[in-house]
């Protein structure tokens, strides 16, 4: 950790991906350099439920595991079967990658809403918060958070309105914020990121994807949190080091680290 700086939180990394492969031990000691001392890292479907679990294990990693809507046709009644398993076994932090997406084309809206409740229904039954993937889908992922429930968690790469914001912030969610601020014409998210409650905003990679404007021809890697940090405190005019504090208290709050 930074001298005098607070410990950051990388609340959405998935580290576990084939970029890192080599590099891994790298890339972690890289963030642990940077002040970044824990990392979420959140599955995306059976097959890497494993590769999550053994992240934990080797770099003491936060884990969620989920199944995500981009690879719905992977997902099976077999897989919610072992995730609920798994849920009860490994105890993971959150439920996560789950959600909805509308945006990619392909992606059959009913299956996904029915893989959705089916999740929403496993993080109610194992009392855990959920990582939301939500691409034009706010409001249909709002309604079915009002229908199910669950402990709170985050919404991954915010970009929503300042209404659907609220709405989030009222269920007992925090807002993820990273590479898209980094970008000068992404002034819409700046703008929420500078004027959205302090207290419900956390940093994430989505490592290795989402990569920061300095950087778009390299993986992005949660060393990057440090820096969206400093970016993050001069939008909202305060110091990196409250930025630091604020998030990762509202991390360990909402995901209970």
């Amino acid at each position: 950790m930074l001298c005098g700086m607070p410990e950051l939180i990388d609340t959405h990394c998935h580290l576990d991906a084939t970029e890192f492969d080599g590099t891994r031990d790298a890339i972690v000691e890289r963030a642990r350099s940077a002040g970044v001392g824990r990392i979420v890292v959140p599955a995306v479907s059976a097959d890497n439920f494993d590769a999550v679990l053994a992240l934990r294990n080797r770099y003491g990693c936060q884990v969620a595991l989920g199944l995500h809507p981009i690879y719905l046709e992977q997902h099976s009644d077999a897989h919610l079967t072992r995730l609920d398993s798994l849920l009860a076994a490994e105890r993971p932090t959150a439920v996560g990658e789950i959600g909805l997406d509308f945006w990619q084309p392909g992606l059959d809206p009913v299956r996904q809403e029915a893989l959705f409740v089916a999740q929403l229904k496993l993080a109610r039954r194992h009392d855990l918060p959920v990582l939301l993937h939500v691409r034009r889908a706010q409001d249909r992922v709002l309604k079915y958070l009002r229908q199910y429930p669950v402990p709170g968690g985050i919404a991954h790469a915010f970009n929503g309105s300042v209404q659907q914001a609220e709405a989030f912030i009222a269920l007992g969610f925090c807002l993820g914020f990273g590479g898209a601020m980094s970008f000068s014409g992404s002034t819409r998210i700046r703008q929420l990121a500078a004027t959205l409650p302090l207290t419900a905003l956390v940093l994430e990679t989505d490592a290795p994807d989402m990569r920061p404007e300095w950087a778009l021809g390299v993986p992005n890697e949660p060393a990057n949190v440090a820096r969206y940090a400093a970016l993050l405190a001069g939008l909202r005019g305060v110091p990196p080091e409250a930025i630091a504090e604020a998030t990762s208290h509202n991390a360990k709050r909402v995901l209970r680290l």
